[in-house]
């Protein structure tokens, strides 16, 4: 198990989540996926792998294929390094790009990423992710919609209604207070300049709190 404030920034210390719900996550995204890619020999990249909650587990899920993950906390990645040799990790920055070649992923995920980045940085991580991701490959992303509203602001709820990005930026941006809610108008437009979008999933609130939505796109 990750050190215990290493799982708190993450999972607020929930053991259970991390590891037996990150192997019920991990095997979820599979059976998302398999309708749109078929998962043989394929290099799948988690970006934004924290301490590894899904990514862990893609290895026994999906043995024929190579897992890489990366993470801009140093920390994360050197104790991910040391405890899970399955999966290649690496650093990235806050800001792209990356150190991957282009057209090198089959799949790319990131769970709850853009929840935590200012607008430059949509457009300039959606652009480097596509750069990375193989002709046709399988981009998968979760957000904050329409269910999120009813958590602004009246100021913040006139923004998204017209569908603008709303950012709660008065942190540091990456981490998990700094937050960023997204209209379907917004994204649509962000993820139709270089995919095509397959599935949008608007999430909705459940008894353990707010579904974000997922999509799933790809390359053209």
């Amino acid at each position: 198990m990750p050190p215990d404030y290493m799982l708190f920034e993450s999972f607020k210390l929930d053991y259970d989540k991390y590891f037996n719900n990150g192997l019920d996550s991990a095997s979820s995204l599979v059976d998302i996926w398999s309708p749109h890619i078929f998962l043989n020999k394929k290099k799948i990249l988690d970006w934004g792998c924290g301490p590894a909650r899904i990514a862990r587990h893609l290895p026994s899920l999906l043995p024929t294929c190579e897992i890489y993950a990366t993470d801009y906390n140093e920390k994360t990645i050197r104790w991910c390094k040391a405890n899970i040799p399955s999966v290649h990790f690496s650093m990235n920055s806050l800001n792209p790009p990356t150190h991957f070649e282009s057209d090198f992923f089959d799949v790319v995920y990131g769970i709850s990423i853009f929840t935590h980045l200012s607008e430059p940085n949509h457009q300039g991580w959606y652009d480097e992710l596509v750069r990375i991701l193989a002709q046709g490959g399988i981009l998968f992303l979760t957000t904050q919609g329409n269910a999120f509203k009813e958590i602004l602001t009246s100021p913040e709820q006139e923004d998204f209604n017209s569908g603008k990005l709303v950012v709660r930026g008065k942190a540091k941006e990456g981490h998990r207070v700094y937050s960023a809610f997204h209209p379907t108008e917004y994204m649509t437009s962000l993820f139709e300049q270089h995919c095509t979008i397959l599935v949008h999933h608007p999430g909705i609130k459940k008894e353990w709190g707010i579904e974000q939505d997922s999509w799933i796109l790809k390359k053209k």
